[in-house]
C-alpha cells in the first residue's frame, strides 16, 4: 500500500471537538481588516508548520502576507466584490492531525475552497476529507502518484483506480524525478550500483514501489538497486542500510528522506567510511538549513529542483517574478529562499483564478467545475488539468509542473547555493553548471 488515508465521521468529530477546541483556537486567521457589507469567501489552508516536515511551511507566513495584501480590497467576481478570509491550520506533520483540522475547516469554518500543501502526510488526509464532504480542494507539493494512488480504495490494483470528484493536485510525478536524477547521474562515471533509502511513509513506499517507483526504471536503464527495506521515520540508527550499501558497492545513493533522518544517515555514513560518488535525495535536502547542519559534508549533494529564482515564470496574482519572490522573502526574513515558496504562492494564484471564473464562488459544484477548467500560467509554470501527459485515470485530477536536477555547492562565504546542473526534463529552465562527484 502506497500510503494510508485517515477518515473521521461527522459524529466522531462533533463528539470530540470540545476537547480539541483549545488547540484549534491557536490557528491563524488572515482576513481584510475591514469587511464592510461585502460578501465573504473563506479559504482553508493546511500545511505542516511544526514537526519534522516544518521546513516545507517555513515561508507560509510570508506568502500569506503577500496574498493578504494583494486581496485586501476584496476579490471582484462579476459585479460582486467579495472579501476573502484565509483560515490557516497546522497539520503538525501528522496525518491524523491533518484530517482533524480539515474536518474542522469544513464543519466549523465552512470554507468555500480548501488549499493544502507539502507531502502526502498532509495532502492526502486533507484531500480525503474534502472528497468525502464534497468540498472543492486544490493541493500541491507531493508527487502525484502517492497523492492519487495512495488515496485509492485498493492502491495495489491499478484496474480499480478511479478519478476523484472534488479534489485536484498540481506537482510533478515519480517519472519526472527519476528522469531528473538519472540525467544527473549520467553526467558522471559510476558503477551504476544504487542504494535506496525509502522510509515507511507515503513518499517512501511510492518511490520504492516495484511497479510505479524507482525499481523498474532503474532496472531498464541498467542500474542495480540495493533496497534494504522500509525503515521508520525518525530512526536513529542507519547501520543496517549503510552495511547493505557497502556490500552492494553502491556509488549512488537515492531516496526520499525527512530532513532529520538524512542528517543522521549522512553523518553515520561518514563515520563508517561510506562515501558514495553521488547522493540524490528527495525531501531532506531541499532546504539550505539541512545543508548547513551537514557543514562541509553537504557539498555536491543533489536533489530535484521544482522551483528556484532561475525559473522563468511570474505570479498571475501579483505579477512578481520567481527571482523577485525569492529575493523578497530573503529581504523580509534574512533567510535563504526555499523551493516550497513558489508552490505555496501558486496555490493562492490558482484559488483566486478559480473563484474569479466560478459561476458561483459560494457553490461547491461550481467551484469544482472551475478547478477542472483551470488553464493558468503561475509562478511555478502552467497549471492545467486534463493533459494527455498523464495516464488516462489521473488526467482529470492532476496537472504536472516542471522539474530539473540541481546540486548544492558550498561557496567561499560558507553558504550553500543550489546550481541547476541538468534541464533535459524542462529545457526552458536554464542550467548553471555541470554535475560533479562528491569528494
Amino acid at each position: 500500500m502506497v500510503s494510508r488515508t485517515f477518515t473521521f465521521t461527522r459524529r466522531k468529530f462533533l463528539a470530540t471537538s470540545a476537547a480539541t477546541s483549545a488547540a484549534l483556537a491557536s490557528s491563524a486567521v488572515f482576513a481584510p481588516a475591514v469587511r464592510a457589507a461585502a460578501k465573504l469567501l473563506k479559504l482553508g489552508f493546511v500545511s505542516p508548520q511544526t514537526g519534522p516536515l516544518a521546513a516545507f511551511a517555513e515561508a507560509d507566513n510570508y506568502n500569506l502576507g503577500l496574498v493578504r495584501d494583494t486581496l485586501k480590497g476584496g476579490l471582484k467576481i462579476g459585479s460582486t466584490t467579495y472579501n476573502v478570509e484565509i483560515v490557516v491550520k497546522d497539520s503538525q506533520s501528522n496525518p491524523n492531525r491533518a484530517a482533524e483540522v480539515a474536518k474542522d475547516l469544513i464543519v466549523k469554518d465552512e470554507v468555500n475552497l480548501m488549499l493544502v500543501a507539502s507531502t502526502p502526510e498532509t495532502t492526502n488526509p486533507v484531500s480525503t476529507q474534502c472528497e468525502i464532504e464534497g468540498v472543492p480542494c486544490v493541493s500541491t507539493a507531493a508527487p502525484w502518484q502517492p497523492y492519487f494512488i495512495g488515496r485509492q480504495a485498493n492502491p495495489g490494483d491499478a484496474k480499480t483506480w478511479k478519478p476523484f470528484e472534488n479534489t485536484f493536485h498540481f506537482f510533478w510525478g515519480l517519472e519526472d524525478v527519476i528522469a531528473a536524477y538519472t540525467n544527473m547521474w549520467g553526467q558522471v562515471s559510476t558503477n551504476k550500483s544504487v542504494g535506496g533509502l525509502f522510509p515507511n511513509d507515503g513518499d517512501g513506499n511510492a518511490w520504492g514501489d516495484k511497479m510505479v517507483g524507482f525499481p523498474p526504471v532503474l532496472d531498464k536503464l541498467g542500474y542495480k538497486l540495493a533496497d534494504p527495506g522500509r525503515y521508520q521515520d525518525l530512526t536513529d540508527d542507519f547501520s543496517a542500510q549503510i552495511a547493505a550499501f557497502k556490500q552492494a558497492q553502491a556509488e549512488i545513493i537515492t531516496g526520499v528522506v525527512i530532513p532529520p533522518d538524512f542528517t543522521t544517515f549522512w553523518n553515520q555514513a561518514n563515520q563508517k567510511g561510506f562515501r558514495p560518488k553521488v547522493a540524490s535525495i528527495g525531501k531532506a535536502i531541499l532546504f539550505p538549513v539541512a545543508l548547513d547542519a551537514l557543514g562541509k559534508a553537504g557539498n555536491n549533494l543533489s536533489c530535484e529542483v521544482w522551483w528556484s529564482p532561475a525559473f522563468p515564470f511570474k505570479s498571475s496574482l501579483s505579477g512578481v517574478s520567481s527571482a523577485d519572490l525569492a529575493k523578497g522573502y530573503t529581504t523580509a526574513t534574512g533567510k535563504p529562499w526555499t523551493q516550497p515558496i513558489g508552490f505555496a504562492h501558486a496555490l493562492f494564484e490558482v484559488a483566486a483564478d478559480v473563484l474569479k471564473r466560478s459561476a458561483d464562488p459560494t457553490d461547491p459544484k461550481a467551484n469544482v467545475a472551475s478547478i477542472a477548467a483551470t488553464n493558468l500560467e503561475t509562478i511555478v509554470g502552467p497549471v492545467k488539468f486534463g493533459s494527455d501527459a498523464l495516464p488516462p485515470f489521473a488526467r482529470k485530477n492532476i496537472s504536472k509542473t516542471p522539474i530539473v536536477g540541481g546540486q548544492w555547492r558550498l561557496g567561499a562565504d560558507g553558504k550553500y547555493q543550489i546550481v541547476i546542473v541538468d534541464n533535459q526534463t524542462a529545457p526552458n529552465i536554464p542550467t548553471g553548471g555541470k554535475m560533479e562527484v562528491i569528494t
